[in-house]
């Protein structure tokens, strides 16, 4: 009966292994297939030869990207962009989370400024007045353009909501026996239980800040303040536009390119800071920080 129960076991732990093999071999094939399409010959991307080892290597897709002083400002434009963006994203996020998080009693207009939340989140006043009002509040061709128009991300706010909506009552009662007011409570208490919700409504906000190129392309008119993704979304147009002028080492350096191959190098590029960062806000989404924090 044992041997039998401890062969069941060992069955089953091997269709576990098996299956988060097979989800993480799925998961990494499309990222090591777009590098290798980054250093792969345009012949062999576009006719599909490509798996996940370059075919016929060579640098030229990161030699039209990286080969541009405007790569290495709009970098850093991007850099700036995330930091100031998560920033303010945070601070609004848990101000406006917390009291949304209390009940009518406590907080007796919730249910008007949910409203008012949850209205922006279904309804948007178009491209055009939101361009207008960016113009008229003179912040055009400036880094507020791309940091204060998506300063309240309602989604995150929502999601925050809901976990500090879920810490257990009883928190609320030890902060009033210990004579601590919302701003305490909140700083000593609510931050640092909420570190999970907090570290992926964050990350939500550095991928969204990061990945985003169609605000650059419409509110910043000069290329040295565009940040990275908009100036690498320009490279192939450029590039198609300006062929006629090339010198014969740039017509030589193009018939090695492809859209595939550029766009691949440019999104790998985009990916690297996630990767770089991601891994300091894992161990966040596997563990609960709340696990036992309440004995009743």
């Amino acid at each position: 009966m044992i041997y039998e129960t401890t062969i069941k076991r060992r069955a089953e732990d091997a269709f576990v292994v098996g299956a988060l093999l097979l989800i993480a071999a799925i998961s990494v094939f499309p990222i090591l297939h777009l590098f290798a399409l980054s250093f792969s010959d345009s012949g062999a991307a576009s006719a599909g030869k490509v798996t996940i080892f370059p075919v016929q290597f060579n640098l030229a897709a990161y030699k039209v990207v990286v080969d541009d002083h405007l790569f290495f400002k709009t970098f850093l434009n991007s850099l700036k962009r995330v930091g100031l963006g998560v920033a303010v994203q945070f601070l609004i996020t848990v101000l406006m989370a917390y009291p949304l998080s209390r009940s009518v009693n406590q907080f007796g207009s919730r249910n008007i400024y949910m409203w008012f939340v949850v209205f922006t989140m279904l309804f948007s006043g178009g491209l055009v007045p939101w361009y207008m009002t960016i113009r008229d509040l003179h912040l055009l061709d400036s880094i507020w353009a791309l940091v204060l128009p998506g300063a309240v991300p309602v989604f995150n706010v929502i999601l925050l909501m809901n976990f500090f909506r879920n810490l257990p009552k009883e928190l609320d009662d030890a902060m009033a026996i210990d004579g601590a007011g919302p701003w305490m409570g909140l700083v000593r208490m609510y931050i640092p239980l909420s570190l999970p919700a907090i570290a992926t409504v964050t990350l939500f906000s550095m991928v969204g800040h990061w990945n985003a190129f169609f605000d650059g392309l419409i509110l910043i008119h000069s290329e040295e303040k565009q940040p990275l993704q908009t100036y690498l979304n320009q490279i192939v147009v450029q590039m198609n536009l300006n062929s006629a002028n090339m010198t014969e080492d740039q017509l030589n350096t193009l018939m090695k390119l492809s859209n595939k191959t550029v766009n691949s190098a440019k999104i790998f590029i985009s990916m690297l800071p996630l990767f770089i960062i991601y891994p300091f806000l894992q161990r966040y989404f596997i563990h609960g920080i709340t696990l036992g924090s309440v004995k009743e």
